[in-house]
């Protein structure tokens, strides 16, 4: 019998090994990532012992990313995009702009074609939005302002990113194509093509996917199969993907993310996303082993000097670049410190952009080993750059003048105007966070005809309350001045309605200074949390499960004696 079976053989020796790994990084308290990156490093060919088939990795590996971009896809939101553009827009361009910079004034350094150089400094300038999602939920700041800014951002990045992708093949051939008589005017014929191509898939996929796709979906749903609804997203991913390459001569990365999006317009659209995650993540570990396969060790030994610059561009150049466009935009210090420590790694766009660029002899291997290795070592640095975030912002805030008025900037939406009636803040409540849940808060608030302030990090939602004539201020309300500034000496109720669980307490605490008789309101998804809660802040907390449960109750109750 033959056992040659190349394809089991490296399905089986790189999840096995990435599931070792990767549990073995998640008891260090490191993204599971970096154990599925050194797993591809171990059955790569530049270590010995199994070596895992390259080609068939590969090819596996673009399964990975078409259902990456489709999982990417699937999450876009352009209305949460648009809450968040006055940050993220701005951020993100400038962000990546200057981090390409320095990778390739880096690059250039050591000798590099300009296009290689170029090319290297756009991989180091885009991060991981899987690290940065998994970081924001252990910290707790998914979805507070920050954490949407911060996702905004990326989204904005990865953007960028799907826009280099559809570029890059016929910009090498511009580039390599340099000096050579007549050539330069048909590639630029040959790029306009390409842009042509690129708008009639784009066009096709929102005015006739986005009625195609839901629509499928629901004939599928009604026959009640499980099966068939996985089997139908799986489909229209990787069909998607694999026609717009054909058809349409776009990239497998853009057909699966515009797969995604218009699928998001279905109302089965979380359970899509619920159902293809199984999947998704396991391709998603392929690829990530298969990126760990190029990824030479001898780098270390051979070039650490040129690791320890790439090092530093991801983790410290590019999120001080972003840090100074966060404070010139006038957002104070704490949403700066946590939007540079999203950025300090990379990740799935980086490994995409430097292996297309590889496959295009656009750059050198040694780039991949390059950004491999800065990948790897971000990534495990990640997590203890974010819990740094709380200790270094007191740090600055006790021995430094300058940070102080950074955090407290004078803002004209950090007051509330001078017209605001007096009589108004007379026993008014204070909300915090305009949310779902705050809406809700603030409808019956003003359906009751009761006053109340909000208390919001995002200033473009406070601009549009303000047009709308409810009194707001723009600020993190854990910090003192912004209950200040809401009258919280004279309120009677602070409600909490924002799910960031770490600055409860310190906006409790800051209240109870200032209003000793207050009482506070919170909001909680967690029973053990909540339990805690209420004993520290001998407040009210809600957990929403426990709301959800009595509320069905009341509603089964009500219905079963009125039979």
């Amino acid at each position: 019998m033959d056992h040659h079976v190349p394809l089991i053989a490296t399905v089986a020796g790189g999840l096995g090994l990435a599931l070792l790994l990767g549990f073995m990084a998640a008891r260090l308290r490191l993204p599971a990532l970096v154990g599925y990156l050194l797993a591809g490093v171990v059955v790569g060919p530049h270590t010995p012992g199994f070596v895992a088939d390259a080609n068939l990795a590969s090819q596996l590996a673009e399964i990975g990313v078409m259902l990456l971009m489709f999982g990417v896809g699937l999450h876009f939101s352009l209305g949460d995009l648009l809450a968040v553009r006055r940050i993220a827009v701005p951020g993100a361009i400038v962000q990546i702009a200057v981090a390409t910079a320095m990778g390739a004034g880096l690059a250039s350094a050591w000798g590099w074609t300009p296009a290689a150089a170029v090319l290297f400094g756009l991989s180091l300038s885009v991060a991981s939005t899987v690290v940065l999602l998994r970081a924001l939920e252990s910290v707790g700041l998914l979805e507070t302002f920050n954490g949407r800014a911060a996702v905004g951002w990326l989204v904005v990045e990865d953007l960028a990113m799907v826009l280099a992708l559809v570029l890059l093949p016929p910009l090498a051939a511009m580039w390599q194509g340099q000096g050579q008589g007549g050539v330069a005017p048909s590639l630029w014929r040959g790029l306009a093509v390409t842009l042509l191509q690129v708008a009639l898939f784009i066009g096709l996929m929102l005015i006739v996917g986005r009625r195609l796709f839901p629509w499928a979906l629901w004939q599928v749903q009604k026959v009640g199969s499980r099966e068939l609804f996985t089997l139908c997203v799986i489909a229209a991913a990787v069909s998607m993907a694999y026609a717009a390459t054909r058809v349409f001569g776009v990239s497998f990365a853009l057909g699966a993310f515009f797969a995604g999006m218009v699928l998001r317009e279905s109302e089965f659209s979380h359970r899509a996303a619920q159902e293809s995650l199984p999947l998704r993540d396991a391709f998603a570990v392929l690829f990530f082993v298969s990126v760990g396969m190029l990824f030479d060790p001898a780098v270390l030994t051979g070039q650490p000097l040129r690791l320890l610059a790439v090092t530093a561009v991801i983790l410290v150049g590019k999120s001080l670049a972003a840090a100074v466009v966060v404070l010139a935009l006038r957002y104070p210090l704490n949403t700066a410190l946590v939007i540079s420590a999203s950025l300090a790694q990379i990740g799935e766009f980086s490994f995409i952009l430097v292996n297309l660029g590889a496959a295009l002899h656009v750059v050198p291997s040694e780039a991949q080993s390059l950004v491999v290795a800065g990948a790897i070592l971000s990534m495990a640095l990640n997590p203890l750059v974010f819990r740094a975030i709380e200790p270094l912002q007191r740090w600055l805030l006790a021995r430094s003048q300058l940070a102080r008025e950074l955090n407290a900037r004078h803002d004209p939406l950090a007051a509330l105007p001078l017209s605001t009636d007096e009589k108004f803040l007379a026993r008014q409540v204070v909300l915090v966070g305009y949310g779902r849940v705050g809406r809700a808060i603030a409808q019956a608030l003003r359906e009751a005809g009761l006053p109340f302030v909000v208390a919001e990090e995002n200033r473009d939602l406070v601009e549009r309350l303000r047009a709308d004539g409810v009194p707001a201020v723009a600020g993190d309300a854990a910090q003192p001045e912004v209950l200040v500034q809401a009258h919280i000496a004279r309120a009677r109720l602070l409600v909490i309605a924002t799910p960031d669980s770490l600055g409860v307490r310190q906006m409790a605490h800051n209240a109870r200074l200032l209003n000793p008789a207050i009482e506070v309101v919170v909001r909680s998804h967690n029973a053990a949390e909540a339990a805690l809660l209420e004993q520290e802040l001998s407040g009210k907390v809600f957990l929403g499960e426990q709301e959800l449960a009595r509320a069905m109750t009341r509603h089964v109750l009500e219905r079963c004696s009125h039979a």
